[in-house]
């Protein structure tokens, strides 16, 4: 049952009565602005939903001078960003704090320069209030321009420009592959990475080999399944005596697995696997994945949160998030 009196829309004062707080709390809530506690403003959400309240954008919007709606830009993935699930996850974690706010999020593509310099553009022009940045190539020049033109914006991954950024502790996931696999006494490691020119990729590595050895061997692919099934491949010719093998994501790691299957070996029996993400491709992989747990959901609503403060402050400096990786036991190790 809710508070709706049939006729009449409902008002701000119909909310605060049912949310039992003045008027100006609920307009608060409603425009995003952030100094209001959380229990009252779940208390508001609440009673706007019992009433059946819509808030009118457009008035919002001559008000606050915001349109309500963010960008969330992914540059230099190309179609891969439909066909990997780690996007997915960031978008399920953004848009599920974005509707907490009434906000809404703008899917935007930056494949080459003429794309970013369209992202640059519409936010200048007021076409979003901020962007929530994803980024494939540590030398994309995106978060530059941004920064540049004092756009309000977060990143996902560790950022040199002063934006605020959301990343993980990567070096410490490779450590806790490392352990585990040693653990389960297996004594002849190899690893795939990732791009050799991905931070995330590197620290991954460099984690890893602090555990198990710098002379581990490594081949590295690019993120992609494929890209796994050729670096076991390469692996298995230089080292067809490995009996775990650390995989940098967990796409590569699906397509490794299907090369020790061909190659007639068993998992765990034969070679322990162990991946990184703990996203859909882990539980579709057979044997199911142990996995180091990226977790992007939250990273994901973490970067919304921060933008949304930048933009009802803009004066605020930039911040960080850094989220700690956990160990996911499956069926392959």
């Amino acid at each position: 049952m809710t508070a709706r009196t049939p006729g009449r829309t409902p008002t701000l004062e119909d909310v605060a009565r049912v949310a039992g707080v003045s008027r100006a709390t609920v307009s608060r809530v409603v425009n995003g602005i952030r100094n209001v506690d959380r229990d009252i403003q779940e208390a508001v959400r609440r009673a706007i939903e019992k009433t059946g309240y819509t808030p009118n954008r457009v008035a919002r919007s001559l008000v606050t001078r915001r349109t309500g709606a963010v960008a969330l830009v992914v540059s230099g993935a190309g179609g891969d960003v439909f066909g990997d699930p780690f996007f997915g996850r960031v978008v399920s974690g953004v848009v599920d704090c974005l509707r907490r706010y009434g906000t809404h999020p703008l899917l935007m593509l930056a494949d080459d320069a003429a794309a970013r310099d369209d992202v640059v553009s519409h936010l200048r022009q007021g076409g979003t209030d901020g962007a929530l940045l994803v980024t494939t190539h540590p030398d994309d020049r995106l978060p530059a321009m941004l920064a540049v033109a004092g756009l309000p914006a977060v990143v996902f991954a560790r950022t040199t420009q002063p934006l605020s950024y959301v990343d993980m502790q990567h070096a410490a996931g490779g450590e806790l592959a490392a352990w585990h696999l040693l653990d389960r006494d297996r004594a002849r490691l190899a690893t795939i990475s990732g791009p050799p020119d991905v931070p995330a990729s590197q620290e991954r590595l460099a984690g890893f080999r602090r555990i198990a050895g710098d002379d581990v061997p490594n081949v590295a692919g690019n993120f992609t399944m494929v890209s796994g099934e050729e670096a076991m491949t390469a692996l298995l010719a230089a080292h067809p005596d490995i009996d775990g093998v650390f995989v940098a994501n967990d796409l590569m790691a699906q397509g490794a697995l299907g090369v020790l299957r061909s190659t007639g070996r068993t998992v765990p029996g034969d070679v322990a696997v162990v991946g990184f993400d703990d996203s859909s491709a882990a539980l579709a992989a057979r044997p199911k994945l142990t996995t180091v747990r990226q977790p992007v959901e939250e990273m994901g609503a973490a970067m919304a949160e921060l933008l949304l403060a930048h933009v009802a402050e803009p004066g605020l400096p930039p911040t960080s998030r850094i989220f700690e990786p956990s160990l996911v036991i499956r069926d392959s190790t």
